[in-house]
């Protein structure tokens, strides 16, 4: 799919220099890097649901108690 966005200039100039000392269009470095943005961010929200399951306090303070169902509930949007 074709799209058009706007960048600075200084971004753009970088990108380009960057594209070309890695042998790949200016089309390929952005799809690369929106590529790895995503797989970033999407760790991130995985990371941040499971901090939030085991800082939740039990009767006894033992995670062993978290269920597979918990974990599954908070993941499930969450594409691996």
């Amino acid at each position: 799919m074709k799209t058009a966005i706007s960048i600075p200039d200084q971004l753009f100039n970088e990108a380009e220099v960057t594209a070309k000392q890695l042998g790949l269009a200016r089309s390929q470095l952005y799809v690369k890097a929106i590529k790895e943005f995503i797989e970033h961010h999407n760790k991130d929200r995985i990371t941040e649901k499971l901090n939030d399951i085991y800082s939740v306090q039990n009767d006894d303070n033992d995670l062993s108690n978290i269920g597979v169902e918990q974990l599954r509930k908070a993941t499930e949007n969450d594409t691996w």
